[in-house]
């Protein structure tokens, strides 16, 4: 209990510190008024589930942006706070700033506020990784200086001194403080740009701020300008350094009583919130301590223990598995949520490779200069929360030359992401139905990257220590390194068979329609056959050229499967060379491929072969190949174009039976 003179002193201090607080009413709004979201949208379900997460987000960062949801209906989201603010203010700050939003702006489909300590901004388009000086706001505390144009002078000097520095050194955050005298005083000035900007662009977004000072703020002893995609203040006191503004009496024009009236009132309310978030601090850190003491960073939710069907593995010592540590193991390293933001700054769109059925994957550069791959999973996604775990504790087992190499994790709070080897050619679907890029793999190329992925899932099926079905194979989940080696990506989907079982099945059907085996899109039993027949369809492709999924409206058939079938019978299949290949490939080498492609299809998944037949029959100079059985001509729907595929990157397609 405090006693009366304690709570009194306790309040002439807050009220004494609260009283350099420029009281100027935030927030202050920005709403589009050209269009509106509807009511119970899938705008509006996608802007409330990113609003409700991003305070968590702000205990750690200081700029952080999100997109959410599948187009037409994605938001595109970033909050900054500024950075010398704690991270329990930040996430106070933007606790705030998403309600307010939304109180300021409803339905608006594009909206910004700003508060005292931060900004937010979501918009249906995407924004993110381009400058914006649109719209800015101007706030003084209105105060004249009595030398004003000298004044100005040595503060545009200092702002564009620490404008030069964010805008040409990427270590800088795009944050700096300085300051610069004047006369007998000391002018500070701070600048900031949200952290999915170029440095370059940050630059523009300030010179365009600080040029708006004299519109807004001439004469004035300290200002501040807020725009979309940056923020600049100057005052002559340390504001970021928590030193409070000078008590010098002053009368704003206009403003006289009121403004005194106003700043009371306002004093007593903020002394009112100050102690509610002490309060509110006292709560959260006892809380924060139980959580800890029942199970570290697992606290958030996420069970390794409650995932796991016939011939799945579960990893039972999940409370080491996320553990903060500079390796988990010697087999994993485990990554830090801020060296992979510095590393993609900040998750910038400009960084963005690709976006999957769970999540964007973009590129990184890690301090050592290293590149890589980092997937990350869209927060709230339980069925993403599974493969994340599946893929880690799969590919922690598997090396393999054409399986891509994961080179760690991170699971902090509600992220999580994988971090990959970084693949430069990108995924064979973006090299092989690109007209211009498919030249790039020759004939020669072409049997390499065949021979190369049919090495890779034989390795999964009897090789490894585990026998792995992948049930993801496709165009899109196969990448090419420096020398277009191909290495299978995506083990979300992947499931672990113990050595005497067959078959599985499911109830829940998942993977890519066009490449999924007959058995397993409709009926749900997967086995090794299953991959076999994914991997028949792929050959087809690589040999062709052509998608399978690319023969819906065509004339010919329902599918490639289906026309190569057809031509083969006619004994025509030297038409479904790829014209590209014609004047390099050997007719009987690619009358062998065809073969073995149409025995990997075969409807019925005791004819297909295994893998291991499939690479000796690509090895052989002469093969004696059993005559192939019909191919399923229509399996599941056959779509136009795969929505998951990742330049560099593939996340799985998960679609509905």
């Amino acid at each position: 209990m405090v006693d009366s003179p304690k709570l009194f002193i306790l309040l002439l201090c807050t009220i004494s510190f609260l009283s350099g607080v420029s009281f100027a009413d935030p927030p202050y709004q920005n709403c589009s008024t050209s269009s509106n979201y509807t009511k119970g949208s899938s705008f509006q379900n996608n802007l409330n589930n990113i609003l409700t997460s991003l305070s968590s987000h702000a205990s750690i960062f200081k700029s952080y942006n999100v997109s959410y949801g599948k187009n037409p209906d994605t938001v595109y989201t970033i909050f900054m706070c500024l950075d010398y603010v704690s991270n329990q203010t930040c996430q106070d700050c933007i606790a705030t700033a998403s309600q307010d939003i939304l109180k300021l702006c409803p339905q608006a489909e594009e909206a910004i506020v700003w508060e005292e300590q931060c900004q937010l901004q979501y918009s249906s388009k995407n924004f993110l990784g381009k400058v914006d000086v649109t719209g800015k706001l101007g706030f003084d505390n209105q105060q004249n200086i009595s030398e004003p144009t000298k004044f100005e002078s040595e503060v545009n000097g200092l702002l564009y001194s620490l404008t030069d520095k964010v805008s040409s050194n990427v270590s800088t955050n795009l944050y700096a403080i300085g300051e610069a005298p004047f006369e007998e005083k000391t002018i500070y000035g701070l600048v900031q740009c949200t952290r999915d900007l170029s440095a370059s662009d940050c630059g523009i977004c300030l010179k365009s701020a600080i040029s708006y000072l004299p519109v807004c703020c001439y004469s004035s002893i300290g200002a501040r300008v807020l725009s979309r995609s940056c923020y600049l203040r100057f005052e002559l006191y340390a504001f970021y350094n928590g030193e409070p503004e000078p008590n010098v009496p002053f009368t704003p024009s206009g403003k006289s009583a009121t403004s005194k009236t106003g700043m009371i009132i306002g004093i007593i309310a903020a002394t009112g919130l100050a102690i509610a978030i002490l309060s509110f601090c006292v709560y959260f850190l006892r809380k924060k301590r139980t959580q800890k003491s029942k199970g570290g960073i697992y606290s958030h939710g996420i069970d390794l223990l409650t995932f796991g069907q016939r011939g799945e593995t579960v990893f039972q010592n999940h409370q080491n598995f996320g553990r903060r540590n500079d390796k988990i193991s010697e087999d994993l390293p485990y990554f830090d949520l801020e060296t992979l933001c510095v590393a993609t700054k900040n998750f910038s769109d400009s960084n963005k490779l690709g976006q999957g059925g769970f999540g964007p994957v973009y590129k990184g550069v890690l301090s050592d200069g290293q590149e890589v791959a980092i997937k990350r999973l869209l927060t709230g996604s339980e069925q993403g929360s599974e493969e994340f775990i599946n893929e880690v504790l799969l590919i922690l087992k598997l090396q393999h030359k054409n399986l891509v190499r994961l080179l760690g994790f991170c699971l902090d709070a509600e992220e999580m992401l994988l971090v990959y080897e970084f693949l430069p050619n990108g995924s064979l679907d973006a090299v092989l139905f690109d007209p211009r890029q498919r030249a790039r793999l020759s004939w020669i190329k072409r049997v390499d990257v065949i021979g190369g992925i049919a090495r890779g899932i034989l390795y999964l099926h009897e090789d490894s220590r585990l026998k792995i079905i992948h049930r993801d194979l496709k165009a899109s989940n196969i990448l090419l390194d420096y020398d277009m080696n191909p290495k299978i990506s995506d083990f979300g989907l992947a499931r672990i068979f113990a050595e005497a079982e067959g078959e599985a099945n499911t109830a829940t059907i998942v993977g890519t329609y066009g490449y999924m085996a007959p058995e397993y899109a409709m009926e749900g039993l997967y086995s090794i056959k299953s991959d076999v027949f994914s991997f028949g369809v792929l050959l087809l492709e690589i040999i062709t050229g052509r998608r399978n999924a690319g023969f819906y409206h065509s004339k010919h058939a329902p599918s490639l499967l289906a026309y190569a079938w057809n031509l083969w019978n006619e004994g025509n299949a030297l038409e479904l060379m790829d014209p590209l290949v014609a004047d390099s490939c050997p007719e009987d080498q690619f009358l062998v491929h065809m073969h073995v492609g149409l025995l990997c299809v075969q409807e019925d998944a005791c004819d297909r072969p295994t893998m291991s037949s499939v690479v000796l029959m690509l090895k052989s100079q002469s093969p004696t190949l059993a005559q192939p059985q019909r191919p399923p001509f229509c399996v599941g729907r056959i779509i136009d174009n795969e929505q998951s595929s990742v330049n560099n990157l593939a996340i799985s397609d998960i679609l509905p039976q």
